[in-house]
Parts: C-alpha cells; structure tokens; sequence
C-alpha cells in the first residue's frame, strides 16, 4: 500500500479520539466474529440458519467484555456490532437487540426488588437466553406512544400481571419464534394502578425456556419465512401473564404499601419519553454498522472491477473500471463510505451533533414528538440515523447494480446488506416519523440567519465545507415556507382539526426539510473532521469527498434550483466536477478501498463458486 493510503487508513481507523479502538480490542473483535461467520454452510433450511445465527451470538457474546462493560463503552460495542453486520445481518440484528434493547433497559433503569443480580439479567448476561424486544404493537400505527398492552401491581402475590387485550394489541415484529432457543424479552406495557394510566414501563419476561416450553400465558405465533433480514420474527401476546415484582424497571417510580404512586420523572408524557431513551444506543449501533456495511459494499465493487475486461463494441477488451459510469460508481460509493464513517465515529463519541434535542410544546403529553417519541429523546441522533439508513440503502443498491449479475445473486452478501439497511428505515424509530417530528421542531423554531458566506465564496464547488453552506441555506428557506403553511393552522384552537389538515398537506414538504437538516449536519461532520487529516493524505481523501459532495448536490439539484439557493447549469458542473475527480483519483481506487481496513472475507471474489469435486 502506497505511503498516502497507509496514513489514511491509520487515519481511518479513529477519526475521533473517543472512538478509536486500540490494537488489542480490534483483535478481540475479530476473534469474537471469526471469519467462519461471514456465510453459512449450503443447504440449511431457515430454521437451521437462524438456529446457527444464535449460536454464533452466543459465541461472540462470551467472548466479548461483559455487557455492562460494552454499554459503557459504544466505540466497543460499535465495533463488535459493525464486524457483526459485514459478516451477517442476522447477527448484528440479534445481537444488536440482546444488548441494546434486552440488556440496556435493565441496566439503565435498574433493577426493583433491591436484592442480588436479578436472573433475567444473569441470564442475559451469561448468554444463557437471547434477549428480544416487545415494543410495537401491530393493530395500529404509532403504537409507541400509547401501548395497549397493560401492567397491573396485583397485591396479593406483589407481582405484576402483563396482557395484551386483543389481538391487535400482539407485539411484532419480535425474533421470537425459534422454538430451540430460549428467550427473555423486556416488554413495553403501560402500568395501571389506582385506575390511572401510570405511563410506558419496561418489564422483563422469560418467554420460553431451555426446553422450548412457554410461561403460561405467553403464546408465540411464527410469522411466515422472510428472505430480507433472516431472523425467527413472531407475533407474541401475552394472557394474564405473572411477573415477580423485581420485573418491573421502575427507573426510581415506587408504590406505596397504602397504594399510592410515585414518580420522580413527572407524568405518564415525561415517563414515555424517559422509557424511550433507550434508543440513543441503538441509533449509535445502526448508524455504525451502516458505514460499515458502505464500506464493505465499496470494498465489493471495487473488488469486482478490479482487472475485469468488458466486450463493448466500443472498444472491446477494454477494462471496467475505464468507463466513467463505474469510475463514478466506485467512487461515490467510496465517498459515501468514507463519509459516512466520520459520521459513525462522531456518534461514538460525547460530541455533541448540534442543536439540542428540544421539541416543540405538545397537547398529547410525550415531550412534544407528535407521530413518534424519538426526537423527543435526541432529535439529532435520531435524525442522523433516519439518513444514514436511507443512504445505505443506495450505496449498497448502486453497488448491487453496478456489481452485475454477481450483485443480485441469492447467495451474494450485497443482498443481505441491503435488507439491513432496508429494515432499519422502519426498525429502531419509523424515518417518516422521525423526519415529520424534526420538521415540526424546525417550523417552530427555525435556524437562524448566519454569516455564512454565499456559495460561490465557500470553497471548491462539491467540496465540503461548500455543499455545508448550501445546506444550510436550503434549510432556512425550506422551513421558511414550512413555517409559513402551518403557523396559522397550529395556532387555530377553535378548529381541532386545523393543525393536522396543515400538516397532513405539507408531509412531502415537510421529509424534505428535515432530509435537508440531516444532510447539514452530515456534512458539518465532514466537513469539520476532513480538517484533522494527515497532510500526506490530502491529496486522496480530499478529492474523495468532493464527490461525496458533487453526489450530495445532484441528489438535491431540485430543490437547491426551485428555491433559488442555486443557479442554472448546476448539474453540467456536477457532471464535470465528477469527471475531474475521476481523473484526480486515477488508479487509486484500489488504495482508497484498501484504506477502509475492511475483513478480509469481503473482498473476495464476486463470481460464483466451482463445483466441488466428486
């Protein structure tokens, strides 16, 4: 590897000084996720694969640090979850749940008994059990904001009673119906007492044992075979199902012996939102793997053009990687996963992303999130992983295309890749509904004028630091006109439906604005990080993320045009920027994909395998 891309790749591996992992803790993760797991053995069926999948989490899982260890520490955990989704989207996801979503309320919100380890958590921890999550509801939309599965403290065991009225009421998706693996899932259910809604709790619930057997109450109905993100999705409810009183993840609420109620986080909306904070960790998690799994789809296709001749009447014979549709192809995917990376690495660390989390005032008692409670829990963070999901998904469907027949294949990863990235647009917060609430906290409060120089004055045309200032500018006039459409209609008490017909008539306009506000804080990120590089890298990394800004620029053409932050010719210099970085960053792809310190497995050849011999 030439001089500049070692310093690069050196550079690359922890842009941020809280981020970055030490030599002997990327080891350990490699030998928690050994190069066995990237693949399966032919011939499984689904159950099969998906039984392989837990015992391979359990496998990682005892060769990690312990949990807590992990929780407090998301540059490790992310690391390990990142190696897991390269190698198989069914690990990270499972994993990925088992810590965050299983393990992380118990430990945020602590346990209620005041005893010794709890034995949900010991086995949890020991990896005896797989945790899931119980959250969304399936009989209806925004289910998070006010489950109908409920708690009730029953006085004479102490203990509580968890049931899902109805069907409709079932918690799924959960990865729940794997009849050989046991496991504990923490439940969202809203806690009656005194004949009040008390707000959203956690409880821990074993839902089925060693033995594949199911508490009495729990019944778990398997959906049918998915091909996307391969896990043992099920439908579950829960019948007057009986939980010990240290079940309950008070997070510090109390009964009284009188029956009394108390909570030091304030009413059933402040309750919602605290129970909700389990979600930074996750975003942080799913951001990560995300620009891993670029990295690794960037990775494939350079991988696949590499030395491959093409028969174009043209000019037969000549290589791929000569046309400038797969130049332009591999290194915006390269781009995009090299930004997308400084973006990972900021999540991980205690910097903060920008504007503060607040939210505008809401009648509906949930820190004001109308659709959804995450932005109400850190706007930024769930905003960031709203676009970052979205962009994955076309990194990794450029490089499927891009990668020919290879990159369709049942059997090829870049398949797999996608269905991750696919699943978290709605997994892990809704991103419609995250983009809604953050365009609602726009119109009510929208960012100020700044001294930011115009366009023309901000630096090379693509670079970062000048698609930065048009974002911003874009933002300001897209929640201008956002602010305008629905100031009246919120403030019109006498006519209750006002507020929703406003918005429901400005949704497209609405995503528009909170995708513009994302792709500014992406692009501060990059900007400000692309500062810190090793000036012998210069000359690779910064025409890279020009065309990480040229891309940027073409995919808002439209809007930067129809609100008048750009000018005519835009997409002829787009064009011509990219054929400029294309000549830049001339037989180099190769250096720059190799900087990325992918595994090993994932350039391997994208051509089938030979047949064993007989």
């Amino acid at each position: 590897m030439p001089a500049d891309a070692s310093v690069l790749r050196g550079w690359m591996r922890g842009t941020v000084p809280e981020g970055r992992l030490e030599a002997k803790e990327r080891l350990m993760i490699a030998e928690a996720v050994p190069e066995e797991f990237f693949g399966y053995p032919d011939g499984l069926t689904l159950a099969e694969r998906q039984g392989l999948t837990y015992r391979r989490m359990r496998a990682a899982g005892l060769a990690a640090p312990p949990a807590p260890d992990l929780l407090d520490d998301p540059p490790l955990l992310c690391g390990l979850l990142e190696r897991c989704a390269v190698a198989d989207p069914a690990l990270f996801h499972t994993l990925m749940l088992h810590y965050t979503l299983a393990l992380g309320p118990i430990v945020k919100f602590g346990a209620n008994d005041g005893g010794g380890p709890r034995p949900d958590r010991e086995a949890l921890e020991s990896m005896d059990a797989a945790g899931t999550l119980l959250m969304t509801e399936i009989g209806r939309s925004n289910s998070h904001l006010s489950p109908r599965t409920l708690a009730r403290h029953d006085p004479e065991t102490g203990g509580f009673v968890l049931t899902t009225p109805d069907a409709a009421a079932a918690k799924f998706p959960t990865n729940t119906a794997h009849r050989d693996v046991p496991k504990v899932a923490a439940v969202y259910a809203t806690l009656v007492h005194g004949g009040q809604e008390r707000g959203v709790f956690v409880f821990t619930v074993p839902l089925r044992g060693a033995d594949g057997s199911t508490p009495p109450g729990v019944r778990i109905t398997a959906a049918p075979d998915t091909f996307g993100l391969m896990v043992d999705y099920g439908a579950v409810t829960l019948s007057d199902v009986r939980v010990p009183f240290g079940s309950w993840l008070s997070d510090g609420a109390r009964l009284d012996p009188g029956g009394g109620f108390h909570d030091p986080v304030g009413g059933p909306g402040e309750r919602l939102v605290r129970s909700m904070g389990i979600a930074p960790p996750v975003w942080r998690a799913v951001v990560s793997a995300c620009a891993a799994l670029a990295r690794a789809s960037a990775v494939t296709l350079a991988a696949h053009t590499a030395g491959r001749a093409t028969l174009g009447r043209l000019a037969p014979r000549r290589p791929l990687g000569d046309y400038r549709n797969q130049q332009e192809a591999m290194l915006g995917a390269l781009a995009s996963a090299y930004a997308l990376t400084l973006v990972a690495d900021r999540v991980k660390g205690p910097r903060p992303l920008g504007r503060a989390p607040a939210v505008p005032p809401s009648s509906a008692g949930t820190g004001g999130a109308a659709w959804a409670p995450w932005s109400a829990v850190d706007r930024d963070l769930a905003l960031l992983k709203a676009a970052v999901t979205e962009h994955t998904q076309d990194v990794v469907g450029a490089c499927r295309v891009h990668a020919g027949a290879p990159g369709f294949a049942a059997s090829h990863r870049l398949n797999g890749y996608r269905g991750l990235a696919h699943a978290y647009q709605n997994a892990g917060g809704d991103n419609e509904l995250i983009l809604f609430d953050t365009a609602r906290a726009l119109a009510a409060d929208p960012p100020a004028p700044s001294g930011d120089p115009v366009a023309g004055d901000a630096g090379e045309f693509g670079s970062p630091a000048m698609c930065r200032n048009l974002a911003a500018r874009l933002e300001r006039a897209l929640t201008a006109v956002l602010a305008t459409r629905t100031a009246s209609a919120e403030d019109a008490a006498d006519a209750p439906d006002a507020g929703f017909t406003a918005w429901n008539d400005n949704l497209t306009l609405a995503a528009a604005t909170a995708r513009v506000a994302a792709d500014g804080i992406v692009l501060r990120i990059v900007d400000e990080s692309s500062g810190s590089v090793p000036a012998d890298a210069a000359p690779l990394l910064e025409p890279l993320l020009r065309m990480f800004g040229l891309d940027w620029i073409e995919r808002r053409a439209a809007l930067l045009l129809e609100h008048g932050v750009a000018g005519p010719g835009l997409l002829e210099r787009v064009w011509a920027g990219r054929r400029e970085v294309c000549d830049l960053l001339a037989g180099r792809v190769t250096d720059l994909a190799a900087a990325l310190d992918t595994p090993t497995p994932v350039a391997a050849p994208t051509t089938p395998r030979e047949p064993a011999t007989p």
